[in-house]
């Protein structure tokens, strides 16, 4: 925070927030050098940020990542793609959690706004089925990149935003709770996503693409869909409300 200039002394924010840090624990070797045992408890914990996740390409249930990803204490989580099998989905998280413990392990969900209603309702019978204490998350974002006309990586808001209704309406249907939305995004200006309201189409894409990786929201789009799942969350609220009191003739 210090590097960006932000410090508690220019950002008096910083004193009232309590911020968090998360990133995909994909090079095992900067991880492990960062991961400390507490002299307190005998436990090892990650440093390097306060949640890391496996990604959906290393997440076989023999591979370093997850047995790196076992051995500390922080909360973890596992990205699940189409490839994801509902039975070797709860062989990996009795090897995550053991314990069963809630709030250990999060499902980050990545399947793409045509896939999501294909895969998402299996894994999560499979989990309720066999009693598994997980967090369920949606990441819109990689099941949805596509390549431009113009040859840029890109993401359509559209298809973003549908993966993410998907997501509420299969946890809406299965009696199951939604419990977050991984986005990437930048409060810069940036036309790396196409669509959202201020529309970016495939020919602006070239102003202003400053993505070294994957394409991510800007500001404007990052706010729109935070508004649009706001919605979505009033409504869900309201409307079991509503039922319960046609239920009850009020």
């Amino acid at each position: 925070m210090r590097a960006c200039g932000l410090t508690p002394d220019n950002t008096p924010q910083l004193r009232t927030t309590d911020m968090f840090t998360s990133h995909e624990a994909l090079l095992l070797g900067y991880e492990q050098a960062l991961t400390r045992v507490d002299s307190t408890s005998g436990d090892w914990y990650a440093t390097s940020g306060h949640f890391v996740w496996i990604g959906d390409r290393t997440r076989q249930p023999d591979h370093a990542h997850i047995e790196f990803a076992r051995g500390i204490k922080n909360p973890i989580g596992m990205k699940c793609g189409p490839s994801t099998d509902p039975e070797e989905l709860i062989k990996i998280t009795d090897i995550l959690n053991p314990e069963n413990e809630e709030g250990r392990l999060t499902l980050i969900c990545r399947f793409g706004a045509d896939k999501a209603g294909e895969h998402l309702p299996a894994l999560i019978r499979a989990v309720e089925r066999e009693g598994k204490n997980v967090v369920w998350s949606c990441d819109p974002m990689h099941g949805n990149t596509i390549k431009a006309t113009t040859g840029y990586k890109t993401r359509p808001f559209d298809l973003i935003l549908q993966e993410v209704e998907a997501f509420f309406d299969i946890h809406r249907a299965e009696g199951t709770h939604p419990g977050g939305v991984h986005l990437e995004m930048t409060g810069k200006n940036v036309t790396e996503c196409i669509g959202g309201a201020r529309e970016v189409t495939e020919t602006d894409l070239s102003d202003r693409y400053h993505t070294h990786c994957d394409p991510r929201l800007n500001a404007d789009q990052a706010l729109e869909l935070a508004f649009l799942i706001s919605d979505r969350l009033k409504r869900d609220r309201a409307e079991p409300a509503a039922e319960r009191k046609s239920a009850s003739g009020g």
